[in-house]
């Protein structure tokens, strides 16, 4: 048995970034180290969901984070992880373990309009798919998208961009 000095830390997301009108939820896995010492979604600095945020919406990396999070909500995205607990040495999502999922059962009971979830990466559409899809509504439309993480570089700003854009059905602003 490790020595309890030794034992890998229990990570723990943050609250939704959400209003009761949204209807698009992305979720991410778990956040990683940048973003949980920041208190911030997506806070490594060559993570580009806010520089997607900000060609779809607005929501630009350039704006206070308090600004970026009310952005969202005006256009009906809220930002979330499928984790709300787990054993993560590091930021790789490949280190994940123990996992315990957030509340989604909640959660869609008190968002009724959403129609589509947007998965930021593998490890969230594999961590959604085993502990929150059975409570899903049925007319939500679930997409696995490439993920923003600077660890999945195999496709341009542009690409992933334009991918973002069209699985959530954003018009460009």
């Amino acid at each position: 048995m490790p020595h309890p000095d030794t034992a890998p830390p229990i990570v723990r997301s943050f609250p939704p970034i959400s209003a009761p009108d949204a209807r698009i939820l992305i979720l991410g896995s778990m956040p990683g180290e940048a973003s949980l010492t920041a208190g911030q979604y997506y806070a490594h600095p060559h993570n580009v969901f806010w520089r997607i945020m900000g060609e779809i919406v607005g929501a630009s990396p350039d704006l206070p984070y308090r600004k970026r999070t009310e952005v969202l909500r005006a256009h009906g995205i809220a930002v979330w992880d499928v984790l709300k607990s787990c054993v993560r040495p590091g930021s790789l999502d490949s280190n994940i373990r123990d996992e315990v999922p957030n509340d989604f059962a909640r959660f869609f009971a008190d968002h009724p309009q959403l129609t589509h979830i947007g998965l930021n990466g593998g490890k969230a559409a594999a961590s959604f798919k085993r502990h929150a899809a059975r409570h899903c509504p049925p007319h939500v439309i679930v997409t696995a998208l490439p993920s923003t993480s600077p660890a999945h570089a195999a496709r341009t700003f542009a690409e992933k961009c334009a991918l973002w854009r069209a699985a959530l059905q954003i018009e460009r602003s």
